[in-house]
């Protein structure tokens, strides 16, 4: 395929629309060229071999290629590829359901399948709000949810979101034209506890005084990704389960990047020690594999939902319960309970959690953070287009990394799995890739 490299990119210019990317840099800047991977390593048509730094977009949890996944998806593929489990089922999506349920926060006992994680918190919202309609609450139509949430990109994701760069734009398609989180104020960075109290204590007000017009809140657990890697304390995440709770509404959790152990707990509502009333999970359910995804929802939700079929939930797409994703699936939950994944990676979150620490000696770099397997550093005030950012990740690129900024909030979330010596590598190229960049006037605004 390298004789044919340039070939293949000059099709890209001309034919490709690249996610998150303006049409200037789509024909001005080569993106990385990628012909294989394995583990956490990138390789390219030419040879070059590139760390994952992002996991392919925060899906990667067991490393590119894993081979138990590969043989998992060959043998389903050779006994059926597709059922559309319309008046069908079929053994994977079966088994993955009941093994995702023994493994869910306690009272999660139903599970809904759809492709990624967009739809799948399209799914939760569609469960919230067709439930109050049809059980005596229909004045029940508003969400809530937090400043900076990024929840996808579908329409009703991006109306429970707060991240401008990703979800501005389209305001006028929300419902009333406004975002679920508008009018709660918003922490000025992952370190601001007092902007976090104010933040759930308006949540709270609005909760309480509004009650009957609620449908439910969404929340990322513990960290919100797309905002720049922001944390916040466990304490606000289990008092906004009690007032949920009292107020007798539901809670959704999207832990589509949060969960199957990326903060440390197989799932961050458990690491907050609450239960949702629907989780979204995605990324790493299929180990970056196959877009798939599920919403988990309790029997209370699901009894809602009883009766004749007027009262059905009015959703369901043509690849629900794929077999070749429900098989990787049910494969890698079985490496996670064979393989000891969360109990080995305990280590390795220290080390990552060390070497971003180590960070904050570097002039200029704000604020070091770390929660389970995800690490951060802030280089600037700069927000989502900030240029430092990039400036680290044009460094790294040449020193054998690839990093996706968030604007000035750089980041690294290997592998649940990766070897210490490949982490070692990461965080030190992180760390001369920062001293690089802070010291350079280097680095462009990009999307």
């Amino acid at each position: 395929m390298t004789d044919n490299r340039e070939a293949l990119l000059a099709i890209d210019r001309r034919h490709l629309w690249r996610p998150y990317t303006s049409s200037e840099d789509h024909q001005t800047k080569t993106p990385l060229f990628i012909e294989r991977a394995e583990g956490p390593y990138l390789y390219t048509a030419d040879g070059q071999r590139y760390l994952d730094g992002s996991g392919a977009w925060w899906c990667n949890n067991l490393g590119h290629g894993h081979p138990r996944l590969r043989e998992a998806l060959a043998r389903q593929a050779h006994d059926l590829l597709h059922c559309s489990m319309a008046g069908t089922v079929h053994p994977s999506a079966v088994l993955l359901a009941q093994e995702l349920v023994d493994i869910a926060p306690p009272g999660l006992t139903r599970v809904f399948y759809s492709d990624n994680g967009s739809t799948s918190v399209e799914v939760a919202l569609k469960m919230a709000f067709q439930y109050w309609q049809q059980n005596g609450r229909p004045g029940r139509t508003r969400f809530l949810a937090l400043p900076g949430g990024y929840h996808g990109d579908t329409i009703g994701a991006m109306a429970v979101g707060n991240v401008g760069a990703f979800n501005g734009l389209f305001a006028p398609l929300f419902p009333g034209g406004r975002a679920a989180a508008e009018g709660l104020p918003e922490p000025a960075h992952a370190d601001d506890e007092a902007g976090w109290d104010a933040l759930f204590s308006a949540l709270e007000h609005t909760l309480r005084a509004d009650a009957d017009e609620i449908a439910a809140v969404i929340v990322e657990p513990l960290i919100q990704g797309a905002a720049g890697m922001r944390t916040y304390p466990e304490r606000h995440l289990r008092r906004l389960r009690e007032v949920t709770r009292e107020v007798d509404t539901f809670l959704i959790c999207d832990e589509v990047f949060t969960g199957l152990g990326r903060t440390g707990t197989l799932w961050a509502s458990t690491r907050a020690g609450i239960s949702p009333d629907l989780l979204c999970t995605a990324k790493g359910l299929s180990g970056g594999a196959l877009p798939f995804s599920a919403t988990l929802a309790t029997e209370r939700v699901f009894d809602g939902f009883r009766g004749d079929k007027t009262r059905a939930l009015m959703h369901g797409h043509t690849f629900y319960g794929n077999p070749l994703g429900a098989a990787v699936a049910r494969e890698v939950l079985a490496i996670y309970r064979e393989e000891a994944i969360l109990e080995n990676s305990q280590p390795l979150a220290a080390q990552l959690a060390a070497g971003f620490a180590a960070l904050a000696a570097i002039p200029g770099v704000r604020r070091t953070r770390a929660l389970g397997m995800v690490a951060a550093a802030d280089l600037g005030e700069g927000g989502y287009l900030g240029r430092l950012g990039w400036a680290v990740h044009d460094a790294a690129r040449a020193r054998g990394a690839q990093l996706r900024p968030l604007g000035d909030t750089i980041y690294a979330i290997p592998p649940l799995n990766i070897d210490p010596a490949a982490l070692e590598g990461l965080v030190r190229i992180v760390h001369e890739s920062v001293v690089e960049a802070l010291g350079s006037e280097r680095g462009g605004i990009r999307p």
